[in-house]
């Protein structure tokens, strides 16, 4: 139907400017012909796919109905860290920042190893390329506090005599 086609309905999933995964490859729907689909990969390089790949294979849609986007970030520390001052850091961090959509923001003990806890932290951003840079900001924010307040708990290599 070629009229659905100029409004980039083909009823595949996908719409201009949706953000996609696609062959290992994430970007953001640019074009959708009548044979073709361009999707603009992050890096700018165009990846340009058979209408037939989005009705014969699975693909991620990261904003069919909505770009909000939960992002994580895990960091290895030493049992040593004390969890509410680390806590009580990542909840600042997120508030001294535009990034934070202000919706989800946990942190947990998610593993333990006989070295190291993980600690993931959750937190919402508007969309997917804010999300990146949220966590990035967030990862680098929280490494900062660790070093200068823990540097103890920072992961070590014990050996017992």
């Amino acid at each position: 139907n070629f009229n659905r086609l100029g409004k980039g309905d083909l009823n595949t999933g996908e719409q201009i400017d949706d953000a996609v995964v696609v062959e290992k490859e994430w970007g953001w729907i640019e074009e959708i012909n009548l044979t073709y689909v361009v999707v603009r990969i992050w890096d700018l390089r165009r990846l340009v796919l058979p209408i037939t790949y989005f009705t014969e294979n699975p693909f991620q849609n990261w904003t069919r109905n909505n770009a909000q986007i939960l992002g994580s970030v895990f960091l290895y520390v030493d049992y040593s860290m004390p969890l509410e001052p680390l806590r009580k850091h990542f909840e600042k961090v997120l508030s001294e920042t535009k990034l934070w959509d202000q919706e989800t923001s946990v942190l947990q003990v998610t593993d333990t190893t006989e070295k190291t806890m993980t600690i993931r932290m959750l937190m919402t951003a508007q969309n997917s390329p804010i999300a990146f840079d949220l966590r990035c900001y967030v990862r680098e924010k929280m490494i900062e506090f660790i070093q200068q307040n823990y540097p103890e708990s920072l992961p070590q290599v014990r050996a017992s005599l």
